[in-house]
């Protein structure tokens, strides 16, 4: 899969998320990366990792957070994303579960939580 077609995937699947939540969503920047770097990866249980939430939770924001803060970030990783899946159908299928659970995160839904809902 080329580099369009996956940044396409994630387009779309941003694109699935109803307009009522993406609305809601604050201050965050979704980013396509070939490969998690040695930070991302520290603490991750995963060792394939697919996408990675890093900013405060809507949850846990207050007055203080807005002064200064920098956006919010979803990463999508392409290498990770394109090893596990053996056809485009696959990687299109992947980026929409994985673009939805790190969304859940930046609305402070916790792994668990998204284990249960069938999104982890």
């Amino acid at each position: 899969m080329t580099q369009e077609a996956f940044d396409e995937a994630v387009a779309e699947a941003l694109d699935l998320i109803p307009v009522e939540l993406a609305e809601q969503m604050d201050n965050v920047v979704v980013l396509v990366e070939d490969e998690p770097t040695a930070e991302q990866l520290e603490g991750n249980e995963d060792e394939d990792l697919l996408g990675i939430y890093e900013g405060t939770p809507l949850t846990e924001r207050d007055s203080w957070w807005a002064a200064g803060s920098l956006p919010d970030r979803i990463t999508i990783f392409r290498g990770p994303t394109l090893r596990l899946c053996e056809s485009a159908e696959e990687v299109v299928e992947e980026v929409a579960i994985t673009v939805v659970h790190e969304v859940a995160h930046h609305f402070g839904i916790d792994d668990a939580r998204l284990h249960d809902l069938g999104w982890a």
